[in-house]
């Protein structure tokens, strides 16, 4: 029997099961190092920063996603490292309650490999992802090891993503392409722009500033040489 079917049965004894409240706290273990925190709020910022304007989608890192009875009691499972819920409100939890959600499991799933975590990441959470959350779009990064696989749902079953010319895998849900960029995972737009952080935009914006100031000056320059003041013009 697969985990889906096992959980079918489960669900199928009673259609009068009350599900627990759902304003459950999250009960997930802490991160298991700097850089798996670096990571996750890399993808909150830079997915918040750009969709800053969108309302219908939900975010979140290591936050436990409640899916039925039995796993709250046997604690078999717990979250994602990072998710992204689409067609949702756009408002704060502290947890994600599939009941509470109208039934919506996350449309993309990211998890951050360690050694203690590898593994399952690879082998038991893909399954769960794929037969019970039915998810579109998952993805693992090794932050040490730098290694990255991503997967699409197609008929029921994950099939490997293939890497365009840069090494990026594309999300189909997200509309975006996921690359490694110094070290980490990042978000990149269709045609190959990095997603940037809101400090990574204020120093692009000061640079284009610096750029066109140089520039002024470079002509300014050139005016003089001409005998024609720049301030007349």
């Amino acid at each position: 029997m697969t985990i889906a079917q096992e959980l079918d049965s489960q669900e199928g004894i009673s259609q009068d099961v009350i599900f627990p409240p759902g304003d459950l706290y999250s009960d997930e273990p802490p991160l298991e190092t700097e850089l798996h925190l670096r990571q996750i709020i890399l993808f909150l910022t830079c997915l918040e920063w750009l969709w800053k304007d969108r309302n219908d989608f939900y975010a979140a890192g290591n936050l436990t996603i409640y899916y039925n009875q039995r796993q709250l009691k046997s604690k078999d499972f717990r979250g994602p490292d990072f998710f992204v819920v689409l067609g949702c409100e756009r408002k704060t939890r502290k947890s994600w309650a599939v009941w509470e959600e109208d039934g919506k499991y996350p449309n993309v799933i990211i998890e951050i490999l360690s050694d203690s975590t590898a593994n399952t990441d690879r082998g038991l959470k893909k399954e769960i992802y794929q037969d019970i959350f039915r998810t579109p779009d998952y993805f693992w990064f090794d932050p040490y090891t730098l290694e990255f696989a991503g997967f699409h749902l197609v008929d029921g079953e994950y099939q490997p993503l293939q890497a365009n010319e840069r090494g990026h895998l594309w999300s189909h849900q997200l509309g975006l392409y996921l690359g490694i960029y110094q070290g980490l995972l990042r978000f990149f737009t269709r045609d190959g722009q990095l997603v940037p952080t809101p400090e990574e935009t204020v120093e692009q914006v000061e640079q284009r500033a610096q750029q066109e100031a140089e520039k002024a000056e470079r002509l300014a320059a050139k005016l003089r040489e001409l005998n024609i003041d720049p301030d007349t013009i």
